[in-house]
C-alpha cells in the first residue's frame, strides 16, 4: 500500500468507509502526497499523454476555433483567455501562436492559467510567458469577456459511483477487507435525480455523476464565458470508468493510491445541462479536427523526412481506432451566437 493509501486506511478505520470522490481528491490533490501536487505526470516520462503533447496541429486548431469564436463575439479589445488543467502550457503557446493569424487578437488577450499544482504552475511560466494564474474558475477576473478552453480536465474531476438496485440507488464507497482498501456498498436510498438522468438503466448498473463538473460549467454560465471542453466520454452513458494509469500503463485503481492518475469517463450532456441557458454543440475530435483543417495542416507540415512522423500524429489525433471517437468536443456558447466552427 502506498504512504497516502496507508493515511486513508487510517481514517477509513476510524470514521468509515468513504466516498469514490473524496477517494479520487485525495489521491489527485493532497498537498503532501497528491498525484498532481508532487509531480509532472505528462510525456513519454510521465504516465500518460494529451493532444498538445502528440503534435502542436492539436492547439493550432483550438487557436483557429478561438480566434474565429473572438471574432464573432466582435473581437472585444480586452477579453480574459483562459485554460483549466493547462498541464505543461504547451496547449495555451500553440494556441496563441495560431491565433496571431487574427489581428488584435494577441493585444487583446488577457491569459489566465486555473492551475494548483507547483509543478506544472513552474513548466508553464516557461511555456506561456506573461500568464497569470487562478486557483478557481471564481478567481478568473470578471470584468472582461471570457473565453475558456480545457483538454482533459473534466475527466479528473471526483465522480461519485451508484448502483441500481430495484427502484433505490447504493452508493459505491472505499472501505477496508482487513487492512487493505476495497470497494464496498452504501445502504439503498431513494434518489430522484439519479431516477430522472438514469430512468432507463437496468437492474445492477452503475452510473456515475460528477458535481464538480457540473459546478464549473454552471459558473461559466454565469458569466456567460464561450467555452471548449475536449475529453474522452460520452453524451450519456454509464458503467464504471474509473481507471487508474501509471507508466502509461493501466493500473490498481486502489493499490496505486497518490501515485496514479485517477480518471473517469465525462458525461457531457450533465456538462450541457448545468451550462443552460448557454447554446451546447457537440461532435467527436476527430471530427471537430477535420473540418477545422487538420489534414491541410498536416500536409503543409509533411516534409522531407517528417512525412511519417506527422501522418502518424495526424491518426492518432483523428482516426476513430485512435483518439477520434473516444474523445468528444463541446463547445458552449450564448444563445443566438454564431455557429462555432468545427460543428457543421
Amino acid at each position: 500500500m502506498t504512504r497516502l493509501g496507508e493515511r486513508l486506511a487510517r481514517r477509513i478505520a476510524g470514521l468509515g468507509p468513504m466516498r469514490v470522490s473524496e477517494f479520487m481528491a485525495a489521491c489527485l490533490t493532497d498537498p503532501e502526497h497528491g498525484y498532481y501536487t508532487t509531480r509532472d505526470p505528462l510525456g513519454a516520462r510521465g504516465d500518460f499523454i494529451t493532444g498538445p503533447e502528440i503534435s502542436q496541429m492539436f492547439g493550432e486548431m483550438l487557436g483557429l476555433w478561438l480566434a474565429q469564436v473572438w471574432a464573432d463575439a466582435g473581437a472585444p479589445a480586452r477579453f480574459v483567455l483562459a485554460e483549466l488543467g493547462p498541464g505543461r502550457g504547451t496547449l495555451m503557446a500553440d494556441m496563441l501562436r495560431a491565433a496571431r493569424l487574427a489581428p488584435g487578437f494577441t493585444e487583446a488577450a488577457e491569459v489566465w492559467l486555473v492551475e494548483t499544482s507547483p509543478v506544472l504552475r513552474r513548466a508553464q511560466a516557461q511555456a506561456v510567458p506573461g500568464a497569470r494564474w487562478a486557483d478557481r474558475v471564481a478567481d478568473l477576473p470578471q470584468d472582461a469577456p471570457l473565453f475558456v478552453v480545457a483538454n482533459e480536465f473534466l475527466d479528473a474531476l471526483p465522480i461519485r459511483q451508484f448502483l441500481r438496485e430495484g427502484a433505490l440507488w447504493r452508493e459505491r464507497m472505499v472501505g477496508l477487507e482487513g487492512d487493505q482498501l476495497a470497494f464496498g456498498l452504501a445502504p439503498a436510498a431513494a434518489d430522484p435525480e439519479l431516477d430522472r438522468r438514469f430512468a432507463d438503466v437496468a437492474d445492477g448498473t452503475l452510473v456515475e455523476t460528477c458535481a464538480p463538473a457540473e459546478a464549473v460549467a454552471a459558473e461559466l454560465a454565469a458569466r456567460g464565458a464561450r467555452c471548449l471542453f475536449v475529453d474522452y466520454g460520452d453524451w450519456a452513458g454509464h458503467g464504471d470508468t474509473l481507471q487508474a494509469l501509471a507508466g502509461h500503463a493501466p493500473a490498481d485503481v486502489l493499490a496505486t493510491a497518490g501515485t496514479a492518475d485517477l480518471t473517469a469517463h465525462v458525461g457531457f450532456r450533465w456538462i450541457a445541462e448545468a451550462a443552460a441557458p448557454l447554446r451546447a454543440d457537440f461532435t467527436t475530435q476527430g471530427v471537430f479536427l477535420e473540418r477545422l483543417g487538420i489534414t491541410a495542416r498536416a500536409q503543409a507540415l509533411a516534409r522531407g523526412d517528417r512525412a511519417d512522423e506527422i501522418a502518424g500524429q495526424h491518426r492518432r489525433l483523428t482516426h476513430p481506432d485512435e483518439m477520434g471517437t473516444l474523445f468528444k468536443v463541446l463547445a458552449l456558447t450564448p444563445r443566438g451566437a454564431p455557429q462555432t466552427p468545427g460543428f457543421g
